[in-house]
């Protein structure tokens, strides 16, 4: 069986409890990691991106499963959306950055950049998938100031997108 097939299997019985560490009102966790939006890796710091606007930060198990490539396609056809209301999406999992590279290109269709989740990232977010060493899959809208302002913490991917896109809205008139 592949790892990416063990992964999604796994990830269908082990889930974990509602349990992301940082909830709504809370303050997200600075940190740096590299991402790749189009293939092309690149440095990304959450502080840095926030001052552009509010950020959609997501966790996913892993690149090429199923739920989670559905997910990333998704989050691509709402990237417009998301951009009129000044969001950045980000997503991140436990891969390297080669594998999410591919996946920027092939997945996200260059509309959103995937980055890896540190072992730091993970204890500091809470999203720790157990036994696999992997994310779970939660989502946050992170607004200007750094204040959580919505988490989703399901492993269905379903829910996810319409649930962050509802909160940016919330957050900020459209750009004209």
């Amino acid at each position: 069986m592949r790892a990416s097939a063990l992964i999604a299997l796994l990830a269908l019985f082990i889930t974990p409890p509602a349990t992301a560490a940082l909830k709504e009102g809370a303050k997200a966790k600075e940190f740096s990691t590299q991402v790749a939006k189009a293939g092309k890796p690149e440095p990304f710091t959450l502080s840095t991106v926030l001052k552009k606007g509010p950020v959609v930060l997501y966790f996913f198990p892993a690149a090429f499963t199923s739920g989670c490539t559905m997910e990333a396609h998704e989050f691509a056809e709402a990237t417009p959306e998301f951009a009129k209301f000044g969001a950045t999406v980000i997503g991140l999992a436990a891969d390297d950055i080669t594998k999410l590279a591919r996946f920027s290109v092939e997945e996200c269709r260059n509309k959103f950049a995937v980055g890896v989740a540190t072992k730091s990232i993970i204890k500091d977010y809470n999203v720790a998938l157990p036994l696999i060493g992997r994310t779970g899959r939660i989502s946050y809208v992170i607004a200007q100031n750094g204040q959580i302002v919505h988490v989703h913490d399901n492993m269905n991917y379903r829910g996810h997108v319409t649930g962050a896109l509802e909160a940016v809205k919330r957050l900020h008139q459209p750009r004209k």
